[in-house]
């Protein structure tokens, strides 16, 4: 069997070394006869930041360019506990396995497929919770008499309709009174029927 090796480190926490985790993925496989199809490796700055060798991985995973995925330990594979969820998900589906060295966690085995489904419950449990505080902060603010979602704009037509007999683009138009390029569409669209009674705007 093939396996991918990923490791990652975050500049936030001083001491780390990627090499370290590597070895130790090394040494995993050879003790268990894989062949290390890849090595991956991600330094990021925080839990949301960009991993492209993570992404790279996740690619030529698809294209199963390996059998197995081997990793030191969760917290460095997955941003965020959703996020490893999916993940797991996506590889699971592709039937790729999962290792985590250090988490003795391998989804090839029943323990493992069972530990999988106790982080998916984990991560449902967290979506929960986060969607119960979004909507006790908006009942909150409306009791609290606050008007929620977006102002709404006032659209100037008229201005719109001048800039564009005036043989502006739409874009310049969007541009200059700060408005979305669709809005100004949306506005001129609205505005044809009177263009094709040759009323001509009015412009200030």
């Amino acid at each position: 069997m093939k396996a991918a090796i990923y490791a990652r480190v975050s500049t936030s926490n001083h001491g780390q070394d990627v090499n370290m985790q590597l070895r130790e993925l090394r040494e995993y496989c050879e003790r268990r006869g894989l062949d290390i199809a890849g090595e991956y490796t991600d330094t990021a700055s925080g839990a949301k930041d960009s991993r492209p060798e993570l992404n790279r991985l996740m690619a030529d995973a698809k294209e199963r360019r390996f059998d197995a995925v081997c990793v030191w330990k969760l917290d460095r594979f997955g941003r965020s506990l959703r996020h490893l969820v999916n993940a797991l998900a996506d590889l699971e589906s592709l039937g790729v396995s999962f290792v985590s060295v250090k988490d003795n966690l391998d989804l090839s085995t029943p323990s493992g497929r069972l530990m999988f489904q106790i982080i998916g419950a984990m991560a449902e449990f967290e979506r929960a919770l986060i969607q119960e505080r979004v909507r006790a902060g908006l009942r909150n603010a409306r009791a609290k008499g606050r008007k929620l979602g977006r102002p709404r704009m006032v659209v100037d037509a008229a201005r719109i309709a001048c800039l564009r007999a005036q043989g502006r683009s739409v874009r310049e138009i969007a541009e200059e009174l700060g408005y979305s390029r669709s809005l100004v569409h949306k506005t001129l669209k609205k505005s044809r029927p009177l263009d094709a009674a040759h009323t001509a705007p009015k412009c200030g």
